[in-house]
């Protein structure tokens, strides 16, 4: 009886090791998920990158930036660089200051479709934002950069 005991119990304490030691060796053969954002195959078109930059168009020190101050900008500074096309849209900005209290600013959203991993139009865009800060005399300017299946 003791003999039938102590076989029991090593052939499943066997068992459960040969059964992690399999559980293992699967996890290690199985090729990890790929990330969703790897996976980016489009049905029409071909992916692209998108940037959407906002640009406040309130400043602390002085009055509004006028729609002729912002198209003047958009010409001289955004069409040279990209001369394929952009895409301009009025926005209402809106988040909560440091005071508790809701700030809203009228703006103006740039959006720009352009090849993914283009290195040139990223320092594009880092100028026209740096630019537009220095004449300006903004904080900041949001930019927002995504993955979009684009077709012309």
């Amino acid at each position: 009886m003791q003999m039938n005991q102590f076989i029991t119990r090593r052939h499943l304490v066997g068992g459960l090791v040969l059964s992690f030691t399999l559980a293992l060796s699967g996890c290690a053969l199985e090729k990890p998920a790929p990330k969703t954002s790897d996976v980016h195959a489009c049905q029409v078109g071909s992916v692209m990158a998108q940037s959407t930059l906002y640009f406040g168009m309130s400043r602390t020190d002085g009055p509004n930036i006028t729609q002729a101050q912002w198209q003047s900008f958009v010409n001289n500074e955004v069409t040279p660089r990209f001369r394929d096309g952009l895409t301009v849209f009025r926005a209402r900005g809106q988040w909560l200051g440091e005071d508790g209290k809701i700030a809203r600013e009228p703006s103006r959203a740039l959006l720009l479709i352009y090849p993914r991993d283009d290195k040139a139009s990223n320092a594009k865009i880092e100028k026209i934002r740096k630019i537009y800060m220095q004449q300006f005399h903004q904080e900041s300017v949001m930019r927002v950069d995504s993955s979009s299946c684009v077709s012309f």
